[in-house]
């Protein structure tokens, strides 16, 4: 028996649009559709809800094991477009796009297999790859366009955007623009590009100031970790999968320079010298790069993420050269021990290799966002070949960019572009 959840206002019941096959209230009558709860409602739209629909565990055995994946339905009109946000982690956190914003249009956001509420029960991590994710993303297609039959738009941000690339590889006919923010093409488990941009970007006196940082941070390591370790009591983390504290900690200044570049969350004057006391020091560090990030916590909440990028996605390792004689516990900087034994399998480099031949000689309709800045933007996708296909670059800007926090002239031009494409 289906359990509806209704906060706030009662589901009503919407007239059948001459555009959709289905109503709204018929489609969440679905045999799939197991959940159903109202959220607050936002001026731009008739109804929010966060829907649970059934997907298997394995497409290629459809009959087989299920889950509920969680799903947000924005509705305007069935006669507008609508844009489908693949978050690709969990979705506890619901946003409007700009996009949706921008085209009035509706919206459905799907929160990524194997994170927060869309779980199966016992978790085979063999069923966890592009392909089945993908596959989740185009069922969902071709349920809702039923009551979405106008044009569809997919959009993410890093691993969402990530996500939109894999979706179009496997289903090229599902959408018909597809919007990836600041999202990698990685080639390996440890994308050697990272290290070329950290020696590149910026100005020379921000690179050299950063790197003596790191070194002060590991050479007196000493007089930083009690600091280091109050903080991250106070904070509740523990670090038994990173290797114990000393390495954790270890592991967070080799971060830094990383996180300094993808966050852009400090400017060069605010980096501490030896003169700043150690608590200085660490939080500066936290505020930059995030201690949590190794946590047990952390890492065990976001073992699928781990997963993903050991074997299909790529991520990256540390170039340890600079640091190696202050180094006192790192030795192997790849993020191996994230994972469980069981988990560790090779990764397909052939994936990466196909999907980029894909994006340059076959991907229509993608408009890439990324951030100058940004260390991702290391292994971006760096052209499109002969398709329409366009690449959008904010000078200066971070993981953080967006179309609307680009340049008025550059804003116009990629809303244009968008435009173009959907007509």
């Amino acid at each position: 028996m289906k359990k509806f959840l209704l906060t706030g206002i009662l589901i009503s019941v919407a007239m059948l649009n001459a555009w959709a096959l289905v109503s709204l209230d018929d489609f969440l009558n679905r045999k799939e559709v197991k959940e159903v709860r109202v959220l607050k409602n936002e001026s731009a739209f008739e109804r929010v809800l966060e829907v649970m629909i059934e997907q298997p565990v394995d497409h290629r055995n459809p009959d087989g094991e299920t889950f509920s994946q969680r799903i947000y339905i924005s509705h305007v009109d069935p006669s507008k477009p609508v844009v489908m946000i693949t978050a690709g982690y969990d979705s506890r956190y619901y946003y409007t796009s700009e996009i949706t914003t921008a085209l009035k249009c509706n919206q459905v956001m799907v929160e990524h297999r194997y994170f927060g509420r869309s779980r199966p029960d016992s978790i085979q991590w063999q069923y966890l790859d592009t392909w089945q994710a993908a596959s989740d993303h185009h069922r969902i297609v071709k349920m809702f366009k039923e009551l979405y039959p106008e044009q569809w738009i997919s959009t993410g941000i890093s691993k969402g955007g990530q996500t939109v690339m894999y979706h179009s590889y496997y289903y090229p006919e599902d959408v018909d623009v597809r919007v990836p923010y600041v999202a990698p093409l990685n080639f390996g488990q440890e994308d050697e590009r990272i290290y070329s941009f950290l020696e590149q970007v910026g100005t020379p006196r921000e690179r050299r100031k950063i790197k003596r940082f790191q070194k002060m941070a590991l050479k007196f390591q000493e007089q930083y970790l009690p600091a280091f370790k109050e903080f991250s009591e106070e904070k509740g983390y523990t670090y038994h999968l990173a290797g114990g504290v000393e390495k954790a900690y270890e592991y967070c200044v080799l971060e830094y320079s990383f996180a300094y570049w993808q966050w852009g969350y400090v400017s060069m004057n605010l980096i501490p010298g030896r003169r700043s006391s150690p608590e200085e020091v660490i939080a500066h560090m936290n505020r930059v790069g995030g201690f949590d990030y190794f946590s047990d916590e952390s890492i065990i909440e976001l073992r699928p993420f781990f997963y993903q990028a050991l074997s299909e996605m790529g991520y990256y390792g540390y170039e340890l050269d600079a640091f190696e004689k202050y180094l006192k516990h790192v030795d192997n900087p790849v993020f191996t021990f994230t994972l469980t034994e069981e988990m560790e399998i090779p990764f397909n480099e052939e994936l990466s290799v196909e999907l980029q031949q894909y994006v340059t000689e076959d991907a229509e309709n993608f408009i890439y966002i990324y951030g100058e800045y940004d260390t991702w933007s290391a292994t971006a996708v760096s052209h499109t070949g002969a398709t329409n296909s366009k690449i959008y670059i904010k000078e200066g800007g971070s993981h953080r960019t967006r179309i609307n926090n680009m340049p008025e002239e550059q804003k116009a031009e990629v809303y244009s572009t968008l435009e173009s494409f959907l007509e």
